[in-house]
């Protein structure tokens, strides 16, 4: 490490009035705390356990207005940006369809400006470095629980699963960089959906892991990313978009309850994992969350390419129950289902006619464990879509937790969309404080109710 100037030996031939000036000026800096001024560059200087305390607490501070997660809390929210943007207001009573804008009347041609020492940059992910950069990105700054105890620690394989089904767009994948050392800083993606919205059928784009670096959040960086992949879309001809939170914005079509079943209670508990009844000792939570050693639905198989038209045919029988669904092709059924090494799995039941009766699908991921001494990683699956034409729903999905446990899941989670709730009680899943809200872009039309919801997607 180079030696300050002021901690310099002085010439012997220098007057005395130099000393004089030095010594004052090292007076007047005396106040100055040694190493990195930059205050990013302190903590990061700290050991993690320090850093995530500090970083915990910044977190709980900063839930408090900005991120309404309740109606209650949003209707006392002031929404710079969501309010010029056409979405409908809280509180609005709608029972029309349709486009809030027709079209666009005149797409800008530049991108939107972003502050200075930043610029835009579309991410190839068909390149192993710039894909491993995302995950980083992500991995650090993605969706932190609100006790920042754990945090997502997606693969390459996840995201590139999640960003690049077919007909997908590279210039969606809208990322921001630091110009100084190119380093990546801001991320937001959409990809191509049909989907039925009531009786009507519409292209749309699904919008997708919209993250800002931690450390920029204060420079209004969001309503940029949104407004530049808006920007993208619409210059392809789309104008309607649906994604989700779990904060309340203007205007949530539906908003659904996050569930989750316990499958290793023993590791849940000493993770302190919300999945886990606080009132319940460990003996306890053993025995009330015991699934059997070996599924019993006849017939129950894993998903191979053979079975996509069968498939294909029973998710779209299925998915006509719903006012909001998505249209499947025979391309999105093999990307989305055909099962994927610590990605995706999907199983089948074949009768005995060789006919596909029923379908069960769940995507797993990884999440890193803050700062304890035994654990550092928990496994999770959710449910993507599950259809049951033959087998019982609740015995089917009771399968479906022995297969996740087997393949070395901690805790299966599932939405109360679709048919779930029929069997989310009865299989002991228990309800946590966590929602996810489901929205349209540019789209007006009636709330419907969670079972009414038929669509899924990976964020």
């Amino acid at each position: 490490m180079a030696e300050s100037k002021y901690d310099e030996k002085l010439p012997d031939d220098k007057n005395s009035s130099f000393k004089k000036s030095k010594k004052k000026k090292k007076g007047d800096d005396a106040w100055r705390p040694q190493g990195p001024r930059d205050p990013f560059a302190m903590l990061d200087a700290l050991p993690e356990n320090k850093q995530q305390e500090i970083q915990r607490a910044l977190h709980l501070f900063s839930l408090e207005p900005g991120l309404p997660k309740t109606l209650q809390q949003a209707k006392k929210h002031t929404y710079c940006f969501w309010d010029t943007q056409p979405v409908p207001k809280l509180g609005d009573s709608i029972t029309t369809h349709g486009p809030i804008v027709e079209g666009e009347a005149s797409i800008r041609k530049e991108p939107y400006s972003l502050p200075q020492g930043f610029s835009w940059d579309t991410l190839d992910l068909s390149s192993p470095p710039v894909l491993r950069e995302l995950c980083s990105l992500l991995n650090e700054n993605y969706m932190e629980e609100d006790d920042n105890t754990t945090r997502f620690d997606f693969s390459l394989e996840y995201l590139q699963w999640a960003l690049q089904p077919p007909n997908w767009v590279a210039h969606w994948h809208c990322g921001v960089r630091v110009d100084a050392n190119r380093k990546l800083v801001g991320f937001i993606a959409a990809v191509p959906a049909d989907v039925h919205i009531y009786e009507m059928e519409r292209r749309v784009v699904q919008v997708k892991f919209l993250c800002v670096h931690k450390k920029l959040r204060l420079k209004r960086m969001t309503p940029v990313l949104i407004r530049e992949l808006a920007r993208r879309v619409n210059q392809q001809g789309l104008c309607q978009a649906v994604y989700t939170t779990g904060i309340v914005l203007p205007t949530p079509i539906s908003s659904c309850r996050l569930w989750h079943r316990p499958l290793n209670p023993r590791k849940l508990m000493e993770v302190n994992h919300p999945a886990l009844r606080q009132s319940m000792n460990l003996q306890r939570a053993l025995k009330f969350n015991r699934l059997p050693e070996v599924t019993k639905v006849q017939g129950l198989r894993p998903m191979t390419r053979e079975d996509i038209p069968g498939i294909h045919s029973l998710l779209q029988t299925n998915f006509c129950k719903f006012h909001l669904s998505p249209i499947l092709s025979l391309q999105d059924v093999e990307h989305l289902l055909l099962p994927r090494e610590n990605v995706i799995d999907t199983y089948v039941v074949e009768g005995d006619n060789g006919a596909l009766t029923d379908i069960v699908s769940f995507y797993s991921f990884s999440s890193r464990v803050l700062n304890h001494p035994v654990h550092t990683s928990l496994r999770g699956a959710r449910l993507l879509y599950v259809v049951s034409t033959r087998t019982k729903l609740v015995d089917l999905m009771e399968d479906t937790l022995v297969l996740a446990k087997s393949k070395g899941c901690d805790v299966f989670s599932a939405i109360d969309v679709m048919d779930n709730k029929s069997f989310l009680e009865k299989l002991k899943f228990s309800v946590i404080d966590q929602s996810v809200h489901y929205y349209l872009y540019n789209w007006m039309c009636p709330n419907m109710s969670p079972d009414k919801v038929g669509l899924v997607f990976p964020n």
